[in-house]
């Protein structure tokens, strides 16, 4: 059997959100199946009906936004039946372009809050195992060197540690699954790992249980993918290590509703470096992803 990680990104816009992070959930093989149809149960238990009809999506942005906590705190929370009517009357007058009516937009917020809540609680119940490596300041600019341009930043080989040691701790291989972006984009992220694989010692090492040719799926159509876009960005705006570096601001709804699931659901693991054993978590925060210190990787 085999364990996959699914990966997703948040912040590398740099537009809105405090920091770059890359990350996502491993799932075993053996839950696969067993966590996508909770999620479909999920999603009708919350909506009332699937989000893809609507052309909607589960993205932690959408179900997050600072308007969802706004609308769901305009009344008390209604019955699930209610609920579910409301959000498709909301859904569908999304599609028709005509504006919802104040309890519809209630509804939806409700719903996306319960949703949210029961993609952490599955992915509990499911075993899953967060990494988040990691959190980046959007300040840092990417240097014009060759390096830079041809090789994994140091964030993602962080990541790629982690993975590797829930993976020699289980003796299972790993498979990387990762959301289509851009398909110029994710043809340079191969090609840098690739390199890191086969032309580093450390990555040719840690090819013995992760397979080093990630798969690319569409996360409107990946349940699993979109419980890693919900993870990642609630690490962006609430979870912040004890460390004075990383300093940006926090959505306080976000901390102190999700906060203790990201930090339940982070892995934790012994490291080796450098000859000596180290606590090693899923979550870990990287000043600047390109300045290497001696050491690392």
């Amino acid at each position: 059997m085999s364990w996959l990680l699914f990966l997703d990104e948040s912040g590398h816009d740099h537009r809105a959100m405090p920091y770059e992070v890359r990350g996502g959930v491993a799932l075993h093989a053996s839950e696969l199946w067993p966590f996508v149809q909770d999620m479909q149960r999920l999603e009708l238990a919350a909506f009332g009906t699937a989000l893809h009809q609507f052309q909607a999506e589960l993205k932690g942005c959408k179900l997050l936004d600072k308007d969802r906590f706004k609308w769901a705190a305009q009344a008390p929370r209604m019955s699930d039946e209610e609920r579910r009517k409301h959000c498709r009357g909301f859904l569908a007058k999304g599609l028709e372009k005509k504006p919802p009516s104040r309890v519809e937009f209630t509804a939806y917020g409700q719903a996306c809050l319960e949703m949210a809540t029961g993609m952490f609680e599955l992915l509990r119940d499911h075993k899953a195992q967060l990494f988040a490596a990691a959190a980046i300041p959007c300040r840092v600019t990417k240097p014009k060197t060759l390096e830079a341009e041809e090789f994994l930043r140091k964030d993602q080989v962080f990541l790629l540690e982690r993975y590797f040691n829930l993976l020699e701790q289980e003796e299972q291989y790993g498979l990387l699954v990762m959301d289509e972006v851009d398909e110029t984009d994710d043809r340079r992220f191969v090609r840098r790992l690739e390199a890191y694989f086969r032309k580093t010692q450390t990555g040719r090492y840690r090819s013995s249980w992760i397979v080093p040719t990630p798969f690319f799926v569409s996360s409107d159509m990946t349940y699993p993918v979109q419980a890693a876009d919900l993870a990642i960005y609630c690490v962006n705006w609430g979870f912040r290590l004890p460390t004075r570096a990383m300093d940006a601001p926090i959505r306080k709804e976000i901390a102190d509703a999700f906060g203790p699931w990201l930090a339940r659901l982070q892995f934790r693991g012994q490291g080796y470096r450098a000859g000596s054993v180290h606590e090693l978590y899923g979550i870990v925060f990287v000043p600047d992803p390109y300045t290497a210190r001696r050491g690392e990787g």
